[in-house]
């Protein structure tokens, strides 16, 4: 993305891609990928612990409800560098919408393997099939729509790599017009009418993010009061908002440690002053909430749940409490700790919500994952991070001054030339 005031030039990495945690990480996902394809072959029951008791278990509460939350910086980078206006904030943009990207194809995926007829998935999408009264509904049509806005964010860096460069040799050559007429089609529209899916990216995001507090919020009699309250959807869309930069800073540190970078300090620094107010705001409305609806006294129950519940807001308290002092922001061990904290105390509450929280009438036992569930999850996570590990390789996603030296395996090469608009 490059503007009068902030021009930001990517390339790919030209990193080799085999190493020896890659081979583990293929490891785990072939295992888990098994064990997809086990449940696809016997059912929901061969690898799972769900029942007519508990519907959902894992698959819903950690891959969708989690997965959908700590997707969120991409709509937060995209809103503060392109909606907002603080193009400096833009070097980070790619990375964000890339992870935003996988993020929700990662949920889309979950929830295809949680769905016992999941053959009736393409339903979604189609008006007849459409029921306007489910919350559900909601949720599945903002995720499609966002699945594929996401898609279309990323096509101008395929455009800024390819255009001009199409090459291919023999029996192939045949295919080298057509493709780079549809790369200068792509550019010519998609690329330059880019502002309207950024937009309609950020709409969406915050309408599916709160729908998802909304679906437990119907639920008063199953979910504990600790955590149900109308105000859900309020709650989910402003700790996801507050989870996005740590979630964005975290990836970024981990990349520059794995590929031997410089991390983006000067950018997470000024992203990490706002989190702690970001942080503040939700523990507001939360205490503000629990505190009108005179539940504190469950807080003290002794009960599983009102355990839980402290170490939640404990994680939450402990990160506003990081992110507000300087010298933890300014550090990238430190800050890499508060977000790893800011992190899991979402993870913490959506799986409160939708597991912990949740108790049905008439329950027979507990619900508990099974390890195919487990095991099923890793193999997914494990596969999303080969694909953005791959894709930072050979897609410009990362700035050029991002590289501070050449790594192993680097192969140096000359920067892409901008296609047309520039993309993200």
């Amino acid at each position: 993305m490059s503007n009068a005031h902030h021009e930001v030039e990517f390339r790919p990495l030209r990193h080799r891609y085999w190493t020896p945690t890659v081979f583990v990480l293929l490891l785990i996902a072939m295992v888990g990928w098994g064990f997809v394809l086990t449940r696809f072959v016997f059912g929901l029951g061969s690898i799972t612990h769900l029942s007519n008791e508990f519907g959902w278990g894992m698959w819903i509460g950690v891959d969708v409800a989690t997965g959908v939350a700590l997707a969120a910086g991409g709509f937060t980078t995209a809103f503060i560098a392109h909606i907002w206006g603080r193009h400096e904030y833009s070097a980070i943009t790619r990375a964000g919408t890339l992870s935003a990207m996988l993020g929700y194809t990662f949920v889309a995926l979950a929830v295809v393997v949680d769905l016992g007829q999941w053959y009736y998935i393409w339903h979604v999408p189609l008006p007849w099939w459409w029921q306007g009264n489910s919350a559900l509904f909601e949720v599945g049509m903002c995720v499609v729509l966002y699945l594929i806005t996401l898609y279309v964010e990323f096509v101008p860096f395929i455009v800024e790599e390819f255009m001009g460069k199409v090459n291919f040799p023999g029996m192939l050559e045949w295919l080298n017009k057509p493709l780079e007429w549809l790369l200068w089609a792509l550019d010519i529209t998609i690329v330059r009418g880019m502002w309207f899916f950024l937009i309609l990216g950020v709409v969406l995001s915050c309408a599916h993010q709160s729908s998802l507090g909304t679906v437990m919020a119907l639920m008063p009699f199953k979910l504990h009061h600790l955590w149900w309250t109308r105000m859900l959807p309020a709650f989910f869309l402003a700790s996801a908002i507050a989870v996005g930069f740590p979630m964005v800073m975290f990836e970024g540190l981990i990349e520059a440690r794995s590929f031997k970078l410089k991390p983006e300090m000067h950018i997470y620094r000024k992203l990490a002053r706002y989190t702690p107010w970001l942080i503040g705001f939700y523990l507001l409305l939360r205490f503000g909430d629990l505190t009108v609806r005179g539940v504190w006294s469950l807080v003290g129950e002794g009960s599983l749940q009102s355990h839980m519940f402290i170490i939640e807001i404990a994680l939450f308290l402990i990160a506003f409490i990081l992110f507000a002092i300087p010298k933890i922001r300014g550090n990238p061990r430190t800050l890499f700790v508060a977000c790893c904290i800011m992190i899991v105390s979402v993870i913490l509450n959506r799986v409160d919500t939708y597991l912990i929280g949740y108790t049905p009438p008439f329950m027979e036992a507990r619900y508990y994952p099974a390890i195919g569930e487990l095991f099923a999850t890793a193999g997914l996570v494990c596969t999303l991070i080969l694909i953005y590990r791959f894709l930072v390789i050979y897609i410009p996603i990362l700035p050029t001054a991002h590289e501070a030296s050449h790594p192993p395996g680097h192969v140096p090469a000359a920067a892409p030339a901008s296609a047309g608009g520039g993309g993200q």
